[in-house]
């Protein structure tokens, strides 16, 4: 290991899903925890708010089998650390991916995004970044809460992650398996006992519980937004037809907009269906992506 690791790994991680091919490493203000495996052309996986590198764990070495891919904890999720809340927002957590690959000495060819890591990897590519052949996102979440939602949410959001004891209240009431298990229920997708169990970890961590809540204050897609009418590389738009998370009909809506994105669309499926699903996806990503 490159680095110094965080120091809930000897605990939290000894069971950590593809523990083996986990690795750390330094880069700039950000203590990366990545994992890699398989060899071929680089595959990045970005992971959504709230979530961790265990959210590939059936996915990734599926995946591995024909690429090399490359999976990171977003800064101040799971094991990676910064002291900087600022890393959180969109544009720093796009230059932070950025300078890992470089650090790693890679180019990818494809960028796949769950969530909010779809936003993240679009950044990287209308910043100038990088240039991936393709991108594709699984039920990518790249409009701003609309009507009510979007003028109480965020600011609350920003109150939250403001309080430095918000993080401990709410890891302390999210985490009994019936809490999680709820809050899995809510995205649309049904998860099996590893996964709630690796979720119900995450949330009873006060520090990842900060990752999540800074990321939520901090996230504007509106200059994205304004700039993907631009997109000249491939993305693939997956839609999850179950998902309650992100609205599927938001993606319809920009696949009919923006000539360079293509959608998908999965039936009965939700918000985490890589997870419900995995085979499903990595014949699927791996269609999309030769």
């Amino acid at each position: 290991m490159n680095a110094p690791v965080h120091p809930d790994w000897a605990r939290a991680g000894g069971d950590w899903p593809n523990r083996e091919a986990s690795d750390f490493v330094q880069v700039g203000p950000v203590r990366w925890h990545y994992q890699r495996m398989g060899s071929g052309p680089v595959l990045v996986l970005l992971h959504g708010a709230g979530a961790a590198t265990h959210s590939w764990r059936d996915l990734l070495p599926l995946l591995a089998e024909h690429f090399d891919v490359i999976a990171p904890d977003l800064p101040r999720h799971g094991f990676t650390r910064t002291q900087a809340r600022q890393q959180c927002a969109l544009p720093a957590m796009a230059e932070a991916v950025t300078a890992l690959l470089a650090h790693l000495r890679v180019r990818p060819a494809v960028m796949v995004g769950h969530s909010a890591g779809a936003a993240i990897a679009l950044e990287t590519v209308l910043s100038g970044q990088l240039e991936p052949d393709r991108v594709i996102g699984l039920n990518a979440a790249l409009t701003p809460f609309r009507g009510m939602a979007g003028v109480v949410f965020p600011p609350l959001a920003k109150a939250l992650a403001l309080n430095p004891f918000v993080p401990w209240v709410f890891s302390g009431f999210a985490s009994g398996a019936a809490q999680v298990r709820k809050l899995i229920d809510g995205t649309g997708s049904r998860i099996d006992a590893r996964g709630l169990e690796l979720y119900g970890r995450m949330v009873r961590r006060p520090d990842h519980v900060d990752g999540a809540l800074a990321m939520m204050a901090l996230w504007d897609l509106n200059p994205l937004l304004a700039r993907l009418s631009k997109l000249e590389t491939p993305v693939d738009l997956v839609v999850g037809m179950g998902d309650r998370t992100v609205d599927p009909q938001e993606a319809i809506r920009l696949s009919e907009q923006v000539p360079a994105i293509h959608l998908h669309r999965v039936d009965g499926l939700g918000h985490l269906m890589h997870e419900e699903a995995p085979e499903q996806f990595s014949e699927m990503i791996g269609s999309l992506a030769t």
